[in-house]
């Protein structure tokens, strides 16, 4: 609930003091709130977001105090949570002593990493992508607003969390394949929001979700659970994804 995400965002501070530099985002209420126990310590703090901060968005760029740090064209990973992620990593890194040349350079060549809306093949006009490390729901909420038409696969072993907010995804969805332990959860959840069906194997989740989408649309792998009821791991899980993908009639995958 959200007072023990504000008691885990203050714990963040308790080590700061005079000299140190914390990095907020100043587009969560919590978390700026608890930003001021860091300027207390004697703390310096910087803050980024994609609207508003010492790092922002500005006319299709990452700007700071610097200068403008790299164009969104120009960046290898351009999600909007990918924008928020660079604009925090190099926060981060000019606050230690890095260059803005060194953070362009990165930016433009960071390509992103395994499991993490990852492609990793096309058919028929459709585009997979595995995020199997996308193991909460506030994960999966965030991943997802990058594509306004998708089929979601999603389930696993529930971590314990509420899954009801996933429902405000139903809209951009053309339907949820669930799998896993969560399954029937995630029936309940969707149901009567979107068209939800279960599947008992990696393999029957690829081939319905490939059914059931269309051109332009993305299927996801973006499970909101752990991966611990049919895989040692979330990267596991992912492969496995992935494998049944590229037995599919498909093209090599390419930038996202």
């Amino acid at each position: 609930d959200i007072d023990h995400y504000r008691a885990a965002k203050a714990r963040l501070w308790a080590n700061v003091g005079p000299g140190d530099v914390t990095v907020a985002n100043a587009e969560d209420p919590v978390v700026l709130d608890e930003s001021a126990e860091a300027r207390r310590r004697g703390a310096r703090v910087v803050t980024f977001g994609l609207s508003s901060g010492d790092y922002a968005v500005d006319d299709g760029a990452l700007v700071g105090p610097e200068g403008q740090i790299v164009g969104v064209d120009a960046m290898a990973r351009r999600y909007p949570h990918e924008i928020a992620d660079a604009l925090c990593a190099s926060a981060v890194a000019l606050a230690a002593g890095a260059e803005l040349e060194g953070c362009r350079r990165t930016l433009e060549r960071f390509e992103g990493l395994p499991h993490r809306l990852q492609l990793v093949g096309e058919a028929n006009g459709v585009r997979f992508y595995d995020d199997s490390k996308a193991t909460t729901p506030a994960a999966v909420l965030a991943d997802m607003a990058s594509f306004p038409s998708a089929v979601l696969v999603a389930g696993g072993r529930n971590k314990g969390l509420d899954l009801t907010p996933l429902r405000a995804l139903a809209p951009q969805l053309k339907a949820v394949v669930a799998i896993g332990e969560a399954s029937e959860e995630l029936l309940q959840v969707f149901g009567g929001a979107c068209p939800v069906q279960a599947a008992s194997s990696m393999d029957q989740a690829v081939h319905a979700a490939a059914a059931l989408a269309g051109p332009g649309d993305a299927v996801v792998l973006s499970p909101a659970c752990s991966s611990f009821d049919w895989y040692s791991s979330y990267s596991q899980r992912g492969d496995d994804f992935a494998r049944v993908v590229r037995g599919l009639p498909a093209a090599p995958p390419g930038r996202p």
